[in-house]
């Protein structure tokens, strides 16, 4: 897995770990909260024969660098802008899994020039109606969050993630625990997980309205595939989202719930190969 050490500012010394695959135009992927690069697996080799497909471990998840202090999109969306540039890309198609939707879309908002197309695979955006369940909002309370993250145990990792799937496999389920279970639970990586839950509630509410304004005007396609059956993020929001979208597309899928990429992957590979692919040969090059 490459990694990556920025230099400069206020990621200097970041390191930034990443899978890529294939050569072209770049499309950058993007995990959601307490994801990392892998749950691109199936993502990478399909869209790696058509472009450069990059499944990024974001600041404080996976391999990359785990600062003390806040996350918020914006956080993300300047260490994304780092990544670019270090890597010389000039523009990036952007794909976004559930919080990793939000991410995306504060970069698009921040560096609209760096963005060729976005599309949002069970995705969530700030600005637009979507209540967080219970479980997250204990674990954003101070100090309910450290006990709470303290208990976790793989047993638990597992039927958490066994109900993001509309129909469970368990040899997905035991990848996603087996890999991701030791990074969540050291102390760097709890600390991130329940930052980054607290940092982003401000985002979602307090600068609700300026997201639901700049992703209103947005002048990029963005296409959103989402599960019928998803329980973390109700279809009723990505519905919502697509109605405010002046080039918004919706792809429900039926019998899929929180991760459409491994429960529908062959589908979901099409659909994103052709739309980047499509959109990226269309757009004027200056």
């Amino acid at each position: 897995m490459p990694e990556l050490r920025l230099r400069g500012g206020e990621f200097d010394g970041f390191t930034l770990h990443y899978v890529s695959e294939g050569s072209g135009v770049p499309v950058l992927l993007l995990h959601g909260l307490g994801g990392f690069a892998g749950v691109w697996r199936h993502t990478l080799p399909a869209l790696g024969r058509h472009a450069t497909a990059i499944a990024l471990d974001l600041p404080g998840f996976g391999l990359s660098s785990k600062p003390p202090g806040p996350y918020p999109l914006a956080f993300f969306a300047r260490a994304i802008e780092h990544f670019r540039r270090a890597l010389g890309f000039d523009r990036l198609a952007l794909v976004g899994h559930s919080m990793g939707g939000a991410v995306a879309a504060a970069y698009t908002l921040a560096y609209p020039s760096r963005v060729e197309c976005l599309a949002l695979v069970g995705g969530v955006v700030p600005g637009f109606d979507y209540r967080v369940s219970w479980i997250y909002r204990a674990l954003a309370a101070p100090g309910l969050g450290e006990l709470i993250g303290g208990l976790m145990w793989p047993g638990l990792l597992r039927a958490a993630l066994t109900r993001c799937f509309a129909r469970p496999d368990a040899e997905e389920v035991d990848f996603l625990v087996r890999t991701g279970y030791p990074i969540r639970v050291s102390p760097e990586g709890r600390a991130a997980f329940l930052s980054t839950l607290r940092s982003v509630r401000a985002d979602f509410i307090a600068d609700a309205d300026r997201y639901r304004k700049g992703l209103a005007s947005l002048p990029l396609p963005v296409l959103l595939i989402h599960g019928r059956q998803d329980r973390i993020v109700p279809p009723a929001h990505p519905e919502t989202v697509a109605a405010h979208l002046p080039k918004g597309e919706l792809r429900l899928l039926q019998g899929c719930g929180h991760f459409p990429q491994i429960e529908w992957r062959d589908a979901v590979n099409e659909w994103l190969t052709d739309f980047v692919m499509s959109w990226t040969r269309s757009r004027p090059r200056s």
